[in-house]
């Protein structure tokens, strides 16, 4: 499942799968963290109401990131991973792509300039939005992901992540700081993707501006700008419906903000495996390596049902013990919404892994565009009737009904690669000793009080629960990855 490391044709060091996904798992480790110190403080010092108010304008803003990104991250990394053996040619992509990139934000901030000029309630905070806006133009990260430094990346993700916690905690003391919090997080974000810019001379040399020809790039991300503005019908769209709808009290935003918060930190583990993963399949497929493509594609499902049915039940076990210490007691309706919304981490967890390691990297973008296309469309139907009989909560089911229908049928693209004998064969098992860990789980929580001491034990309890069940079903991986595990011991300890 994972390769080793080589070197290639430009002496250009590729990190094996392993180390990759080692580097993305520390950086998504602190994700998962972080919230752990700064969601209570921000909570409650900028209360539902400020937490909802940055929510909206965060899901306006990102429209305009979308548009002007216009698809270069899917594309650019997917180019530079085909191409990545040649300097010159990966040069000359980089610089195409990154032109196209620069000339599309440069657009949107002209248009954005007059959404301030004409926002009278949000105005304030659009303007310090502007910096978020701009720093897609800087954003090269796609580039280090084709080329598999993830090294660089995390490092970079890791240090500005630091930096914004300490001047949160610096700067941000009370609910009339809520125009410099946003501020924060839209610098640190535009100073990250500047950072990146030095390393580039490693990997890409200057070119001549008068022999690059973005056309055909033109042609190739509007290709996938249409999936990824699809996408975000039911990813940003819910969060601005919700504002809509909700009248003068943006409580309901904060809730549904700090719910989808929690599942997509859970989903972290899968999307990033999915996301080292890309790349690699990303050259298989370039060259045509069918037999080893279909074997990274069993492990990756099996990866997908070990770690998502559990993260899955946990979410859901853990929510009415977790959400009141973490949060505070006025955001009691974050727990029912985080227990609605924990299905999409085993949804989204699968239709990321056939997008990013079937879909995109075999050139079948444009079908899968069809099928977001059509989730976006139930999504927002299903949000015109929901949301204004039942707020947040109609927003997560929207989106959990959109999340299964694309899932359903992106399984349809990939019968050629995945079967459901072989979903039942990895999974049966896992869903056997989620089913346990959840009676666990919640058994534990009605013994004891809400409180950090019960979460953790909730999660740790659950932890052992599920791989012990694993153990005595004579689950495969588990079972290999201890052999493992004592073969390595036993020869250190020798």
């Amino acid at each position: 499942m994972f390769a080793r490391k080589k070197r290639n044709q430009t002496g250009v060091e590729t990190p094996s799968i392993r180390e990759n996904y080692t580097y993305n798992l520390i950086y998504q480790v602190l994700t998962l963290l972080t919230p752990f110190v700064t969601t209570p403080y921000i909570a409650r010092v900028l209360g539902s109401e400020g937490v909802g108010i940055q929510s909206y304008t965060a899901s306006v803003v990102q429209y305009f990131s979308i548009l002007a990104a216009l698809g270069t991250a899917s594309y650019g990394q997917r180019e530079i991973a085909r191409h990545r053996d040649s300097r010159e040619e990966r040069s000359q992509v980089f610089w195409k792509i990154e032109i196209l990139c620069a000339a599309t934000t440069a657009l949107c901030l002209v248009v954005w300039m007059g959404v301030i000029a004409f926002s009278r309630e949000y105005a304030p905070y659009y303007g310090a939005l502007t910096m978020t806006l701009a720093a897609v133009a800087f954003d090269v990260s796609w580039f280090f992901g084709g080329m598999e430094q993830y090294r660089l990346i995390v490092i970079r993700n890791t240090a500005i992540k630091l930096a914004g916690i300490a001047l949160m905690f610096l700067f941000v003391k009370d609910s009339g700081d809520l125009l410099l919090y946003i501020a924060l997080l839209a610098a640190t974000g535009l100073l990250g993707n500047i950072s990146m810019w030095g390393y580039l001379r490693k990997f890409v040399s200057p070119v001549s501006l008068s022999k690059l020809r973005v056309r055909r790039h033109l042609k190739e991300v509007v290709v996938y700008f249409i999936p990824t503005i699809a996408t975000s019908v039911y990813t940003i769209l819910d969060k601005t419906m919700i504002g809509w709808f909700s009248g003068s009290s943006k409580s309901q935003n904060g809730y549904y903000e700090y719910a989808t918060g929690f599942v997509n930190m859970a989903k972290i583990l899968i999307i990033s495996f999915n996301a080292v993963m890309s790349a690699r399949m990303s050259y298989l497929f370039a060259r045509d390596r069918g037999e080893e493509i279909r074997e990274r594609i069993g492990g990756s499902v099996d990866f997908v049902l070990l770690l998502g049915l559990p993260i899955t039940f946990g979410l859901a076990g853990i929510a009415d013990k977790f959400v009141p210490w973490f949060l505070g007691d006025q955001y009691g309706p974050v727990a029912w919404l985080l227990k609605l919304c924990s299905p999409l981490v085993l949804i989204v967890g699968f239709s990321d892994c056939m997008g990013s390691q079937i879909l995109t990297p075999s050139g079948q973008r444009a079908r899968s565009a069809k099928v977001i296309v059509a989730g976006a469309c139930v999504n927002a139907c299903l949000n015109l009737v929901l949301i204004p009989h039942f707020q947040a909560a109609g927003a997560a089911a929207a989106s959990i009904l959109a999340e299964t229908l694309i899932t359903g049928l992106y399984f349809r693209l990939c019968r050629g690669y995945i079967r459901p004998a072989m979903l039942f064969r990895y999974g049966w098992k896992r869903l056997a000793a989620a089913v346990v860990m959840l009676g666990a789980v919640l058994a534990l929580g009605n013994g004891m009080g809400a409180g950090p001491l019960t979460t953790f034990a909730q999660i740790g309890a659950g932890g052992l629960v599920y791989f012990a069940v694993l153990l005595l079903l004579r689950d495969g991986t588990v079972l290999g990855q201890l052999r493992m595990a004592v073969i390595k011991f036993m020869g250190y300890g020798g």
